[in-house]
């Protein structure tokens, strides 16, 4: 990792490239600066839900927005996209591969698969293109102009693997209107985080946008066993994002668009025999600056939990207004190859020669595990037909087409390395209809046809591994695995204007998630297994209203679903497995409910509250609990633990999330400004099984930033603290062998200032 001095002097020379793009423009007051002086109530929220611009309150979909504010203030520690757990009602969002492979969960809906070739029934949206593998789902985010979440089934218009909702994220694009900005923040362990972007026209209808990200700490937890101090726990994250728009005449628009990060770092950190049996509190064994890793020692050259991945990507969007219609086509492209190395057991084990004081607890064998995404190439293409009128018939219809392909490698310390190749090929055809039945009542329709088809072959096995050399193991003679499934996706909503503030609506819909192939378990010399495609009906009802002139808004929603053969992952085990398996049924209910008042033109809260009660439905689904010596509540059955009735895995019960802006004026142009932000998680099991150490309750983080702004000069200076209260709150466990568990980050305080140029 670079030193400190490192760190100021790339600061600085980011700065410096920028600057002189800047000089010919003065630092103006911004136009939301003056807006936000001006308003007298709540600004109008356009969202694109529905694949069109309408306003936040006439979508009869259950929707919550980030922008502003509450965004910038989640990334100031140089977090990353995880950083949007229990942040919005309903929403969840883990990892146990680090700053990749992140895995979300919408109104309890999610899957635990830490395979880099994980299904998951949540779609991340980004520009308009679907990031259909984990480790696309976490590119960086910077220069952000606002995130959708979407809750519930989204078939009709996104396609297959949105049975939970959706997470869109929408960046700033190109104007003609020049604009700038750079952003640097300092703080603890030498944490940076460094933004910026330059936009405006380059003549005859062109413009263009470049923006950047840099984000860098160091190591910061040592590894006792290790001769180095801070051996763990840094990062380096380089992103960048280049944008070109074409507007020759008012019915034509091209925006041409490329994007590339570079991340090198440190995975998952994993802490052995942390929880004491009986309980799931972190005991004596957790130290957070601390961990007893033995991997470095053993001789197989992996060394303190390395993670590097890099990714490129762009897409290619025209939209043609022919009058009465528009068509936009979108064409994408995605790669990406890295890989991430774990000690997996957390500790130092049995194997190891050499025996640390203290020593965290009984680990009976090593596990280091190593597991790389190679060749990732994915290939979208949609295009969409879209009516342009002021009818009371609005419809759009189009067709997508999406194709995958990667391998995924798995190298164990004893059983070697095994590649196993994966191929996906989708297409479907779409549409959607509204009609205004009245001046205050609209209904929407919608279906969606999807073919969706996956294979799987195997390598060659257990290269260079000791266990086929000891005959441990054997060269296995592993068949293509094929399947594919046709299905159709449907919706039907109104809205009901009761007046001019106040809407309410209600939404069926049904959607699905693609069958999945699991490959991983092959390389501990299992059999590759398949889950069937599950299916979803939701159904919705809830208002929407603007309140008090305006300056209150309260969004409400109440919701039931039940998914059938509802595709789950049966992970650890004394063999530490990573199986799919389908249940009967999966069943939920609950509300989400998000309000933001206006207290005073200087003071504005937000809250939000969500209940999601959750249950598995299948009296003979039978999975491998606990290898460690956990206390396992469920019934077992020949060694096996009957889970029929347990919440979802990773499903927070409830969530709720507050965040308070206070502004005292100052000055003829500038203000102090105090803003805090909270969030709580309820009870949450972390496997399908349910066991008092791998359950966690009553868990939040708090952020806290103070600054002073000047509108008419552009700038912010601000001091902030992500985590303030300095929580050590547990996100994960790995059960195989000892009782291990993943944790948060650590409290990280520090300073930021923001300049924009217009």
């Amino acid at each position: 990792m670079k030193s400190f001095k490192q760190t100021r002097l790339a600061s600085a020379i980011s700065l410096a490239v920028l600057a002189p793009l800047f000089t010919s423009h003065s630092l103006a007051r911004t136009d939301d600066s003056a807006a936000t002086q001006e308003q007298k109530g709540l600004e109008v929220i356009e969202v694109t839900a529905q694949r069109r611009t309408q306003s936040i309150q006439e979508v009869p979909i259950s929707i919550a927005t980030l922008s502003g504010d509450e965004f910038e203030n989640l990334f100031s520690g140089a977090g990353d996209i995880l950083e949007f757990a229990v942040r919005v009602p309903g929403v969840y969002a883990e990892s146990s591969n680090g700053r990749v492979a992140p895995r979300f969960y919408i109104r309890g809906l999610g899957n635990t698969d830490f395979d880099l070739a994980a299904s998951q029934p949540v779609s991340i949206i980004m520009d308009d293109v679907v990031m259909e593998n984990v480790v696309l789902k976490s590119f960086p985010l910077f220069d952000i102009q606002q995130v959708e979440v979407i809750r519930g089934p989204q078939g009709t218009l996104f396609g297959r693997n949105t049975t939970a909702g959706i997470i869109k994220f929408d960046t700033v694009k190109p104007s003609e209107d020049f604009d700038a900005y750079v952003k640097a923040s300092y703080g603890s362990f030498n944490t940076t985080n460094i933004e910026g972007a330059i936009g405006g026209g380059l003549g005859d209808g062109l413009s263009g946008r470049i923006s950047v990200l840099s984000q860098e700490r160091d190591d910061w937890i040592d590894n006792i066993a290790s001769p180095e101090g801070d051996a763990i726990g840094g990062f380096d994250e380089k992103a960048w994002r280049a944008q070109l728009l074409y507007t020759p005449n008012s019915d034509l628009s091209i925006l041409a668009q490329l994007h590339g990060r570079d991340l090198t770092g440190t995975a998952s950190i994993f802490r052995a025999n942390v929880f004491t049996r009986g309980s799931n509190e972190l005991n004596e064994n957790y130290t957070r600056d601390k961990v007893i890793y033995d991997a470095n020692l053993l001789g197989n050259g992996f060394d303190n939990n390395p993670q590097e991945y890099e990714g490129f990507g762009g897409s290619f969007k025209v939209d043609y207004d022919l009058g009465d219609v528009t068509i936009t086509s979108i064409t994408a492209y995605e790669e990406a190859d890295g890989f991430s190395l774990g000690d997996i057991d957390g500790g130092f084990g049995s194997a190891a020669d050499f025996t640390p004081d203290p020593r965290p607890g009984f680990i009976p064998f090593d596990a280091v595990t190593r597991d790389s995404l190679n060749d990732l190439e994915q290939v979208t293409q949609e295009i969409r037909f879209t009516s342009n009128t002021n009818d009371a018939l609005q419809w759009q219809a189009g067709a997508f087409y999406f194709d995958s392909s990667f391998s995924v490698t798995s190298t164990d310390g004893f059983f070697g390395a095994t590649t196993v190749f994966h191929d996906n090929t989708t297409w479907a055809v779409f549409g959607q209809a509204s009609y205004e039945l009245t001046e205050r009542l609209t209904v929407t329709g919608g279906v969606r046809y999807t073919d969706d088809e996956k294979s799987l072959e195997v390598g060659d096995q257990n290269v260079n591994g000791f266990a086929l050399v000891i005959g441990a193991a054997s060269i296995q003679d592993y068949q293509p695995v094929n399947v594919d499934d046709g299905q159709t996706s449907f919706e039907l909503s109104a809205n009901y204007r009761l007046t001019d503030d106040v809407s309410l609506f209600a939404r069926f819909a049904n959607g699905f998630r693609a069958q999945s192939i699991q490959g991983r378990d092959i390389a501990f010399e299992g059999n590759p297994s398949v889950a069937d495609a599950e299916t979803i009906n939701s159904i919705e009802g809830g208002i929407k209203a603007d309140l008090l002139d305006d300056t209150l808004r309260i969004n409400a929603a109440l919701f039931a679903y039940e998914v059938d053969d509802i595709q789950l992952s049966a992970i650890g085990g004394a063999n530490n497995g990573n199986s799919l398996l389908n249940a009967d049924k999966g069943r939920a209910f609950g509300f989400e409910i998000d309000a933001r008042y206006l207290v005073t033109e200087n003071f504005e809260i937000t809250a939000g509250f969500s209940l999601n009660d959750t249950e598995l439905q299948d009296d003979t689904l039978l999975v491998a609990p606990c290898g460690a010596n956990c206390t396992v509540l469920d019934p077992l059955v020949d060694g096996l633990a009957l889970v029929d009735g347990n919440p979802f895995p990773q499903a927070p019960e409830t969530i709720f999330n507050f965040t308070a802006r206070y502004a005292i004026p100052f000055g003829d142009d500038g203000e102090i400004f105090v803003f805090t932000d909270w969030a709580f998680q309820g009870d949450t099991n972390l496997f399908l099984y349910d066991a008092i150490e791998f359950t966690t309750d009553d868990q939040f983080e708090g952020g806290l930033r103070v600054g002073y702004q000047n509108f008419s000069h552009g700038y912010t200076f601000s001091m902030f603290a992500r985590n303030i209260t300095d929580e050590d709150n547990v996100k994960g466990a790995i059960d195989f062998n000892n009782l291990t568990g993943i944790v948060n980050d650590p409290r990280i305080v520090g300073i930021e200032a923001k300049f924009t140029f217009y």
